[in-house]
């Protein structure tokens, strides 16, 4: 090869990897893929709670941790999601990065939901857990929601994202009832929040300070 070919791509390789220029890697599952520009760590990787909704759901529908992670259910093969059940519920945490917006129109979260029949979901999220943001109804399947068109901006990071689903759409009952969630994912991508306890961590924090505190009256008054 030509010794100016191989300098000049010797040079571009170094500029690319001094500017920090990061390529969009595609995630997707048999509905489609998406371009996540943080790569594998653009997933929430832990299940916060998982509330079951009715209709008769079936135990191979029901692992919440199928959620986590990159989507990769195929359209045949093992079940790679979680199902909802009628009315039922699912938060997931980020622990890794957050969602942030992109201060432009483009979608900022991305929901893969899978199955035979199209689900909507109430979608919430939350900085630390405790106060929650109300960012609409995705009409089912796999669906993106821009952040930014609820008031938010670069400088908010989520960490939590909380699914419901809306009882009053498709099927009611069935082994997979409800939306079936493949995994959440966040297109625009910070890194993650300063950690603060688990909402069921501080519950049970307080309720320890509550005994010690009647213990130590109970002993006060025993002298």
């Amino acid at each position: 090869m030509n010794a100016k070919i191989v300098f000049s791509l010797s040079l571009f390789v170094l500029v690319i990897f001094s500017s920090g220029i990061c390529f969009a890697t595609p995630y997707g599952n048999y509905l489609g893929s998406v371009d996540f520009p943080g790569g594998i760590s653009s997933f929430a990787d832990a299940v916060l709670s998982y509330t079951p909704g009715s209709g008769g759901l079936t135990t191979g529908f029901m692992d919440p941790q199928k959620a986590i992670g990159a989507p990769n259910q195929l359209n045949s093969g093992p079940i790679e999601y979680v199902s909802l059940g009628s009315g039922g519920s699912l938060i997931l945490r980020f622990t890794d990065n957050s969602l942030t917006g992109s201060g432009t129109s483009a979608d900022d979260l991305w929901i893969f939901e899978v199955g035979p029949d199209v689900e909507s979901t109430f979608v919430k999220i939350s900085k630390d857990g405790f106060t929650w943001f109300d960012i609409g109804l995705i009409s089912g399947s796999t669906r993106g929601i821009d952040i930014d068109a609820y008031g938010f901006t670069t400088t908010d990071f989520f960490s939590y994202v909380w699914l419901t689903d809306d009882p009053n759409q498709g099927a009611t009952t069935g082994d997979s009832v409800g939306a079936d969630i493949d995994a959440i994912g966040a297109i625009s991508t910070a890194p993650p929040v300063t950690q603060v306890p688990e909402p069921t961590t501080m519950l049970l924090l307080g309720f320890g300070l509550i005994g010690l505190a009647g213990y130590g009256r109970r002993k006060f008054f025993k002298k």
